[in-house]
């Protein structure tokens, strides 16, 4: 082991190593989730809030969530306050932790598995009588068991989704949950802007793609594009393809489009937060996505799915969509797209559409 990584192991075992003061979880009037990651993660974490606060109406949940990942718990009635984290830069949170700590956490939560020397710093700052996470990784030399500071640790089994795994963390506070669907809550003016965009397609099956994800690597190239709009078309000719696109590809995927130049291919509105483009989602027939997080909007909504996944069957059980209809086509690449099988892609998608048809 090299002597940094000692170093790092030893301060980890020091500063984990005081055991939280006695408290009965359930006596619970308030916990903390630490969900302050990517939109996917929150989507799949949203089934927490809700069994929770289901199960035991009166304890105030609180997320201390990222700018990126915030909107997905907009209109969420089960969540009682968000908090913003920014989670490279400890100093400037340091307010706000300081205001976390002053409101007497009785339970954080921290869902990640694996050891993370932030979260811990935070969870030190905010002070909880009880800490909660799932069962972690061993890192820098330092198992999951060795960091005293965590109470308990939930059970996590193989092949399990995070779904699944982050439920977990609930169980020890005497909620056993009912149901693992995702929540997400679009408002009616997003929702009209979606059906009035959509209604000039009424009678055709719309088939929504999304052309990249947030990890670089993760996208359809633009010639595989053209290749599935024209196969596609070729097979059904009731057949609309609304390209969806984060705001800040709204520009580039438009010239694509416009490239195309096919009748049959439009891209959407812009879509600027993550309701407007699952207010969106929720009225298309198809979605076909690299991106995980379109994936699990996808699922929230039970939209037949096809994803396009890196050649990890570790990473996609993990993810895996959830939706009655999915299928997955996997690349030849461990951490990109690249070699994924137009074939397969097309094959499934012709299964959807069929389908839908009868």
């Amino acid at each position: 082991m090299k002597l940094p990584v000692k170093i790092k192991a030893y301060f980890l075992r020091k500063i984990t190593s005081k055991h939280s003061p006695d408290f009965d979880l359930q006596k619970v009037s308030n916990v903390l989730f630490f969900r302050y990651d990517r939109i996917g993660d929150m989507i799949i974490s949203t089934p927490v809030y809700r069994e929770l606060k289901k199960a035991k109406p009166n304890i105030k949940i609180l997320v201390l969530a990222s700018k990126t990942n915030q909107g997905v718990l907009k209109n969420n009635p089960y969540v009682d306050d968000v908090f913003i984290n920014n989670k490279n830069n400890l100093m400037s949170d340091l307010l706000l932790l300081l205001k976390l700590r002053k409101l007497k956490i009785d339970v954080c939560v921290e869902f990640d598995h694996s050891v993370i020397p932030h979260a811990i710093f935070r969870l030190k700052i905010i002070k909880p009588k009880k800490i909660i996470s799932v069962l972690k990784d061993g890192r820098y030399g330092v198992k999951g068991n060795e960091l005293k500071m965590y109470d308990v640790f939930s059970m996590r089994k193989e092949n399990m989704h995070f779904r699944d795994i982050w439920l977990e963390t609930i169980k020890p506070l005497g909620v056993i949950p009912t149901s693992n669907h995702y929540d997400l809550f679009t408002n009616s003016k997003q929702e009209k802007i979606a059906a009035n965009f959509l209604v000039k397609y009424s009678n055709k099956i719309k088939i929504g793609i999304n052309l990249e994800g947030a990890v670089r690597g993760k996208q359809i190239k633009d010639g595989e594009l053209e290749n599935i709009c024209i196969k596609l078309k070729n097979k059904c000719e009731g057949l609309q393809i609304i390209l969806l696109s984060a705001p800040q590809n709204f520009k580039r995927v438009k010239l694509l489009q416009e490239k195309m130049n096919l009748d049959y291919v439009v891209q959407s509105y812009k879509t600027n937060t993550i309701l407007d483009v699952s207010a969106l989602i929720k009225y298309i027939d198809i979605v076909i996505t690299p991106d995980t997080s379109i994936s699990h909007i996808a699922s929230t909504f039970n939209k037949p799915t096809i994803t396009i996944h890196e050649n990890n069957q570790h990473s996609y059980k993990l993810f895996a969509p959830t939706s009655n209809l999915n299928r997955t086509v996997f690349s030849k690449s461990t951490n990109s797209l690249n070699g994924f099988s137009l074939d397969h892609l097309l094959k499934y998608s012709f299964e959807f559409i069929d389908l839908i048809k009868k």
